[in-house]
């Protein structure tokens, strides 16, 4: 009967452990090690306060849990697993005892995972709605300005004095220079010509580019996982997407003068892995990072609106429409700043239904 206990509780999917008198580990099944990214052997090795317990007083509660018979529940803790990521979970703490033995049972669940799905959510609710005011605001502008061109080359061709000329020139650049920024505030207006694109090639196309910017001067470190397979996208506007991203880097190095500026590539496939609410078998994730002096944060959360940017110079449309691309492969970018580190992540679906394209 014990050897079927351990049977179920190795094949599910929460993750439990048992500690005992000692508040040292007596079992930890499969799922806790994923979550914990250690194995068994790893973590008996460790003091419970080195991966479960970072502050003195959460100790004295396992402690009194297991000395008082005393079950409790924690919201929302913080750990931070063998591999240094930062975890938020739940977890039930239960006293039980077994022939005259003393033993915690301790149930966990990941949030991360669950807040995760609701930032993208509500990130791409946003995307849409921004998109959409967009595009009612474009229609609204370009109706007027081909009107005003229209009237200003009438008027040109009607002037008797040639040096008048240039009045109904300042007027027809300047709508045609809002007609091109309307443009762009859309963003693709085509929808992706599908192929085989090899994100690695695409990451070291645009690395020349930023190269060849910069002159040298920014240190590009590369980290790339070669079992990716290909993934199905456009790579011209992939490519595009990820040159926004990562002049933005460039920039903020360049004009905050950081001393040894880098910029970081790394690419992983992820399994399982849930976007906007659809589970996808396969995804590619790229990071690009720098050491800039990260995002204020003021605007951190709306970086991907049309016209918002960190950088005086800046036009603000690079990240939307990068956004937009990367929407139309049906994948997502988040970004993570603080002082000294800002990280964007590409999530793209190495098997996405554009039939069903944003």
């Amino acid at each position: 009967m014990i050897m079927q206990h351990k049977q179920i509780l190795d094949n599910l999917t929460a993750a439990v452990i048992l500690l005992d008198s000692q508040l040292q580990i007596d079992y930890i099944n499969p799922a806790a090690e994923m979550l914990l990214e250690a194995s068994a052997r790893q973590l008996r090795r460790r003091p419970i306060d080195e991966w479960f317990c970072d502050q003195p007083e959460d100790l004295e509660v396992l402690r009194s849990s297991l000395h008082n018979n005393h079950p409790y529940t924690c919201r929302e803790a913080k750990l931070r697993t063998q591999g240094q990521h930062a975890l938020t979970v739940d977890y039930s703490v239960n006293p039980i005892i077994q022939q005259g033995h003393s033993f915690l049972l301790i149930e966990l669940q990941a949030k991360d995972r669950l807040i995760r799905i609701e930032r993208e959510e509500e990130l791409i609710s946003r995307h849409e709605t921004a998109k959409t005011l967009v595009r009612g605001l474009a229609h609204e502008i370009k109706n007027p300005l081909g009107g005003l061109r229209g009237a200003a080359q009438l008027l040109e061709r009607e002037l008797p004095d040639e040096s008048l000329h240039d009045y109904t020139r300042v007027i027809i650049e300047e709508a045609d220079r809002l007609r091109n920024l309307v443009d762009r505030l859309l963003g693709p207006r085509t929808l992706p010509t599908i192929t085989q694109v090899n994100i690695h090639a695409v990451l070291e196309r645009v690395s020349s580019l930023i190269d060849a910017e910069c002159a040298g001067t920014i240190k590009l470190e590369r980290d790339y996982d070669p079992s990716i397979p290909e993934i199905t996208g456009d790579s011209e506007q992939l490519i595009q997407a990820i040159l926004n991203i990562m002049r933005n880097s460039m920039q903020a190095l360049q004009l905050n003068h950081i001393a040894a500026p880098c910029i970081r590539l790394r690419t992983r496939a992820l399994r399982q892995f849930t976007l906007a609410s659809e589970r996808h078998r396969l995804v590619c994730c790229v990071e690009i990072s720098d050491n800039g002096p990260g995002i204020p944060e003021d605007i951190l959360h709306k970086i991907f609106y049309p016209m918002v940017s960190g950088n005086p110079q800046g036009s603000g449309l690079g990240l939307s429409i990068a956004q937009s691309i990367i929407n139309q492969h049906q994948g997502l970018i988040e970004c993570s700043s603080e002082a000294g580190s800002t990280c964007f992540k590409l999530f793209i679906p190495l098997e996405p239904n554009h039939d069903n394209g944003r």
